[in-house]
């Protein structure tokens, strides 16, 4: 009777990791035990930067409208304080995208922010 060795399953398991190992420089991709690791440590990073670009693009967000509000005589802080009180929904990423995109607009959203706040409108400076 013949040794069953279950070369179906095992080569199908190889295959299966060599395949997510692809792109790889040399036996990175061609070695099992080699592309096996580098695949497992791509699946950890790529479960740990998903988490992390949302961090960093909050980060940028907040950078932007920093830099946005300084040009209207506010600070960041002052700016969402303002928006706040003033009843504006808007989240960080449709006000760094505004700020970016129409200044006008956020001209108005800034001079919004002043007003609830009970401060004088700076010049800007730029």
């Amino acid at each position: 009777m013949p040794r069953a060795v279950s070369g179906v399953v095992s080569r199908r398991r190889r295959k299966t990791w060599l395949k997510r190992a692809k792109g790889n420089y040399s036996g990175r991709r061609k070695l099992f035990k080699n592309a096996k690791e580098t695949a497992m440590r791509a699946l950890r990073y790529a479960y740990r930067d998903r988490r992390q670009r949302k961090r960093e693009f909050r980060a940028l967000w907040i950078v932007r409208l920093n830099a946005a509000a300084r040009q209207h005589g506010l600070t960041y802080k002052t700016l969402i304080t303002g928006l706040k009180q003033a009843g504006v929904g808007l989240d960080r990423k449709i006000l760094a995208d505004l700020a970016v995109q129409s200044p006008d607009a956020f001209g108005v959203l800034a001079k919004m922010a002043t007003e609830a706040l009970g401060k004088p409108l700076a010049t800007a400076t730029a």
